[in-house]
């Protein structure tokens, strides 16, 4: 993937439609074995938010490409002393191959790629969340053989999973519902993003209908009711979340072969229950492997291998 090297990653909306398709088949390959390729280059991880899968899977990644990997935690750097966002990228710039960075504002990340050359990755911000939408298309296609034309079905808050989920399906052709309590829609910039990526060709639709939005769905997705900077809503949160639950009910009006996601940590009981999560529907372990495996073909795309 020639085109994507040198770029950075900081929206799915960095991607167009062919260059989705041309990451996730090289992923499915990478993960199979049909090819095995090498990338000597050293990765930066730059989290200022707590991470287990996206941390982890970015690391064995690019060990398992034959590079290396610098966890640039902010408490050891002179970030958590006040260093100029600018100062630090042009720094790094000069030392590093490629920088992931997981923070929380959109704005942040986007300073760190204006002052660098090497390719900046969005880890994780409150806008998006592009790399785990990338493995979760991973995971629909194998569970179906396609893309384009399912639906998937998103209930809970209107995060930057919820974002990322919108422009991502958009993207590769699939409808995508979006189920929010009200007040806690996703972004509507992002919305009529979405909406101009799909044009009429697929459905975009956000509502507070959770029992609408599942039926015939061929997805359900959910994610925690209060992400990472909102822990003290968390409990006044559950009953207006509570209708959103993924459930056998919501299951059972989906498509019958419908496939259950979570990009985890999950809250059992609360945004699903713990007999779905364990239900033979479930693909959520899966959509975790899928995280190094999407993200190896990224770096390997970002990059390029030796």
């Amino acid at each position: 993937m020639a085109a994507l090297k040198g770029r950075d990653l900081l929206s799915l909306a960095d991607l167009s439609a062919d260059e989705v398709q041309e990451l996730l088949q090289l992923a499915a390959q990478l993960k199979s074995g049909q090819i095995n390729l090498r990338c000597n280059k050293v990765l930066g991880l730059l989290f200022y938010k707590a991470s287990t899968r996206t941390r982890v899977s970015f690391s064995v990644a690019m060990y398992q490409l034959g590079g290396q990997v610098m966890d640039l935690n902010p408490d050891v750097t002179q970030v958590s002393r006040g260093e100029p966002v600018q100062d630090t990228a042009r720094v790094l710039d000069r030392y590093l191959d490629i920088l992931a960075i997981r923070t929380f504002e959109q704005q942040q990340l986007e300073t760190f790629a204006q002052y660098t050359k090497i390719p900046v990755i969005n880890a994780l911000t409150d806008l998006e969340h592009p790399c785990q939408i990338l493995a979760d298309l991973l995971t629909i296609q194998e569970c179906f053989g396609k893309l384009a034309g399912l639906t998937l079905t998103y209930l809970g808050d209107g995060n930057n999973v919820a974002h990322s989920l919108l422009l991502g399906c958009a993207l590769v052709g699939m409808n995508v519902r979006i189920a929010t309590p009200p007040e806690f829609e996703p972004n509507p910039a992002i919305v009529e993003q979405a909406q101009a990526i799909a044009r009429s060709q697929t459905e975009v639709v956000v509502t507070h209908d959770a029992v609408a939005t599942a039926r015939g769905a061929n997805v359900l997705y959910t994610d925690v009711w209060a992400s990472m900077g909102q822990e003290a809503e968390a409990t006044s949160r559950i009953p207006v979340f509570q209708p959103y639950q993924i459930n056998q009910h919501l299951l059972s009006i989906a498509n019958p072969k419908a496939i259950v996601l979570h990009c985890l940590p999950a809250h059992r009981g609360e945004e699903i229950t713990n007999g779905v999560m364990e239900g033979f529907q479930s693909r959520v372990w899966d959509q975790a492997e899928n995280r190094l495996h999407a993200q190896k073909a990224l770096l390997v795309s970002l990059l390029g291998a030796d």
